[in-house]
């Protein structure tokens, strides 16, 4: 039998330890693991797997370059990330890169075992909120017959997500976002989500395309003004 090699990358040793023990009772895996340093890479070129599952957190590494260093280095490999609950925002990120699909760290065994024999087959695996829902389709219904100030007026968004779109309809990015608003990254990100939430929305590309048209920068520019005028709400 033909087993399937998997590359385990996680920065937590006694899940790393303990995951590739299970994996490897099983008849039809071989696995080997490594934390997210530079020997990920070396244990990919050796063991050529056909899948690596990798931590989203990682500490030492950013997870979207190692997926890109995966990908590219051992391009036929099926990448599946795992993690507790991912960002909407951070799983299109992923997608766009070559993973093959996600699993939560609460899943079960037998939904992991199920994951891995499944992409190796070319079946992907995305969460159901990568889905399409009733609600975005309506919303891009909207969009495209030309009634975006109606999808802005029904959407309800605080006076920080507004100076957060409008930011975003100017060009700019996560980090120079937070040096304007003199906020913290991390809370910029949880705005940008709330507002990829409300409005049905997969990336901040899309954001920021809908941010541009004239109706949206209106009315965020008019809603900018006149909260230099009036105490900002809390973050």
């Amino acid at each position: 039998m033909k087993k399937i090699k998997v590359l385990l990358i996680e920065d937590n040793r006694l899940l790393r330890d303990g995951t590739t023990a299970m994996l490897n009772e099983q008849e039809d895996i071989r696995a080997v693991s490594s934390g997210g340093n530079k020997s990920a890479l070396e244990k990919a070129k050796k063991l050529v797997p056909d899948v690596v599952l990798l931590d989203l957190g990682l500490k030492s590494q950013n997870s979207l370059k190692v997926v890109e260093s995966i990908k590219k280095q051992c391009p036929r490999a099926e990448v599946v990330v795992m993690d507790l609950i991912p960002a909407h925002s951070d799983m299109v990120e992923f997608v766009n890169a070559g993973v093959s699909g996600f699993v939560s760290k609460s899943a079960t065994l037998d939904d992991f075992l199920h994951t891995i024999r499944s992409v190796v087959k070319g079946v992907k695996f995305l969460p159901p909120t990568m889905a399409d829902s009733l609600f975005s389709q309506i919303v891009e219904s909207a969009i495209q017959g030309g009634t975006v100030e109606q999808v802005i007026t029904a959407t309800k968004m605080t006076q920080r997500e507004l100076e957060v779109v409008h930011l975003l309809a100017r060009g700019k990015n996560i980090a120079g976002i937070s040096l304007d608003l003199k906020i913290a990254v991390f809370t910029v990100k949880s705005h940008v989500r709330n507002i990829l939430d409300k409005l049905a929305l997969h990336t901040r590309l899309e954001l920021a395309t809908l941010a541009r048209t004239r109706a949206f920068t209106k009315k965020s520019s008019a809603h900018h003004k006149k909260a230099t005028i009036t105490p900002p709400l809390p973050d």
